[in-house]
């Protein structure tokens, strides 16, 4: 009886197959006839066929007007938040002027207000880091169980409104010059707008994509003639381009007009005016609060993504480790966790999604997997919050703030983002060139260790160039005046360019592939696992602290240079097929959830 039980589940199971099989190949028919079904979206389009997928050059189609309101959004949070930090280092590292109840150092003069030493400041910045990419994970939570993203974006900009009025207090005079209690409420205040700034990057990033709909390739015209297939995922590569240039725009300018006004005015202004520009965040979603396409929450889909994940691995550890590994790593490693697998009363009541719904959770996991080396990427990137603006200070500024250099990394990102969309990446497809995420990102590994390399070469030429050696940043002369080197300050201009392309490489295209990868109502949380990273990264920098000063700074650049070539190198090695299904996952479907609430 058993075994007629098992040939009959197994026929069942074959027929089941089979008519997923004819349904995928009547579908697949209609496609490549240009026809589909109806759904509001994609009516009155062509669908390629299978040869014209082949042969057709792909293009990315315009971005909605509504993504460009959100991108404002987050011009306007990115200013207030870099627009304060850009000065934290001078804030705790450098002593207060004498004479100074504002912190201005004047034209000549180097800001500061605590005084606590380049360690303190780079520990404290690190910290931060740590903070604001942690909360995201949070964020996503709420968003995709309970509030859904755009009401978790209004709660995180109330909450990070009171951290930028803290910050203000930190820095007023009469608080200042009490570098104790000026601590203490600086502290809180990055505390308090890390719990903000948290919830807010998670939930802003997929929320700027989700105002493209179309979801599958269709064929348009050029002005020229051409037959193009308009894929929608160069389109969200191109939202995120885009709205990277807005955070950068937003960037920019916040980080220049504040280290000016921390230099000529004092702290407080330069905490006081990203806190005006932070306001245009709720006026802006309040405006646009009726436009926006939202994604409801959907319950505890983590839970039942982790079950699933569980289910997979049943059975598939052994005594062997190697075994344990093949089975682990296995294509078919999910399949046992599909619902079609279960009949009857054998189905457990929490599988309340089909097939579909887990292929895209492995094609989640697939993605998280490949932002685990994200942490060595940004150990490379963290360097310009911190050690390379102290770098500056130990060279000839001529007028200019030490901190000021920090903003050649945004100008590049300004320059470069458009040049690569428009002309750079058109023009490797038109060549046949796939540049597909992977490869992307790779290549932002590798200029980010460039990058670390100039840093590197730049310091040791600090030290030879000092009269105090290789402890430059204490050098002063019989007056207490600061002693630099005699190299000009824009000899940083390499490593910050370099940076900026490391960025368009692999930060962008987290971004993109953390939303076009990611089941649909995960993607707060998968975009929170990408910005968790930042997180780890500033965790494993703060082991790293101790290289933070003189005489170590030359290894400590080198030491970043190395991991994360060597990073990039086991990266490609480990992902590289990726590439061959890169339009594969790309075409896995919306799978039908349950969460069990009627909408």
């Amino acid at each position: 009886m058993a075994l007629a039980s098992d040939d009959a589940a197994l026929h069942g199971f074959a027929d089941a197959k089979h008519d997923e099989f004819e349904s995928k190949k009547e579908k697949d028919t209609i496609a490549s006839s240009g026809e589909h079904e109806l759904d509001g979206i994609h009516d009155g389009l062509e669908f390629p066929t299978e040869a014209e997928q082949e042969t057709l050059r792909r293009v990315a189609d315009t971005v909605p007007w509504n993504a460009y309101m959100i991108a404002f959004v987050e011009l306007a949070e990115r200013f207030s938040y870099y627009g304060t930090t850009v000065v934290f280092t001078n804030f705790i590292q450098q002593p207060l002027p004498p004479n100074s109840r504002t912190g201005a150092g004047g034209a000549d003069g180097q800001s500061g207000a605590l005084g606590l030493g380049q360690r303190a400041s780079t520990g404290l910045g690190t910290f931060n880091q740590f903070w604001v990419y942690v909360i995201p994970l949070f964020g996503a939570y709420l968003a995709d169980t309970r509030w859904g993203r755009f009401k978790t974006i209004c709660v995180s900009v109330a909450i990070a409104l009171v951290g930028h009025v803290l910050l203000i207090v930190s820095a007023v005079p009469g608080v200042i010059e009490n570098s104790n209690g000026a601590l203490a409420c600086f502290i809180i205040a990055i505390i308090v707008m890390g719990l903000g700034t948290g919830g807010f990057k998670s939930n802003i990033s997929p929320l700027v994509a989700e105002q493209y709909k179309k979801t599958k390739l269709f064929i348009n015209t050029t002005r020229s003639g051409e037959r193009v297939i308009v894929d929608p995922t160069l389109t969200t590569s191109r939202i995120y381009m885009y709205f990277y240039l807005f955070i950068n725009i937003g960037a920019l300018i916040g980080q220049i007009s504040m280290t000016y006004s921390e230099k000529y005015v004092g702290f407080y202004l330069s905490y006081l005016l990203p806190t005006v520009v932070f306001l245009l965040c709720p006026l802006v979603l309040f405006i646009g609060r009726n436009r926006y396409a939202r994604s409801p929450p959907t319950g505890s889909v983590l839970g039942k993504a982790l079950r699933i994940w569980r289910l997979a691995q049943k059975g598939r550890w052994h005594w062997n480790p190697v075994r344990t590994f093949r089975e682990l790593t296995a294509d078919d490693f999910w399949e046992s966790a599909k619902p079609s697998r279960f009949h009857g009363e054998a189905k457990p009541a929490w599988m309340t999604f089909d097939d579909q719904w887990v292929d895209e959770v492995k094609r989640g996991f697939k993605a998280s997997s490949v932002f685990l080396w994200f942490p060595i990427y940004w150990l490379t990137y963290n360097q310009l919050n911190n050690n390379l603006t102290s770098q500056a200070a130990t060279m000839v500024v001529n007028g200019v703030p030490n901190d000021v250099l920090s903003n050649l990394d945004p100008f590049a990102l300004i320059i470069f983002i458009p040049i690569c969309d428009l002309l750079i990446y058109p023009a490797l497809r038109r060549a046949g060139i796939n540049f597909s995420p992977i490869k992307k990102i790779t290549l932002g590994f590798f200029t980010g260790s460039a990058a670390m390399i100039w840093t590197a070469v730049v310091q040791h030429y600090i030290y030879q160039r000092n009269p105090c050696g290789y402890y430059v940043a204490t050098c002063t002369d019989a007056d207490g005046n600061a002693v630099t080197s005699d190299l000009n300050v824009w000899i940083q201009t390499g490593s910050y360019v370099l940076i900026a392309f490391s960025e368009i490489f692999a930060s962008i295209t987290g971004l993109e592939y953390a939303f076009t990868k990611a089941p649909k109502n995960m993607r707060s949380l998968v975009m929170a696992v990408f910005l968790f990273m930042s997180a780890l990264s500033s965790a494993i920098g703060e082991a790293f602290v101790s290289l933070s000063a003189d005489p170590l700074l030359v290894w400590n650049y080198g030491v970043m240079a190395v991991l994360a070539f060597c990073a990039g190198v086991i990266f490609w090695f480990q992902y590289r097929h990726l590439d061959q299904i890169e339009d594969e996952l790309n075409a896995i479907g919306e799978g039908q959830y349950d969460d069990g609430k009627d909408h």
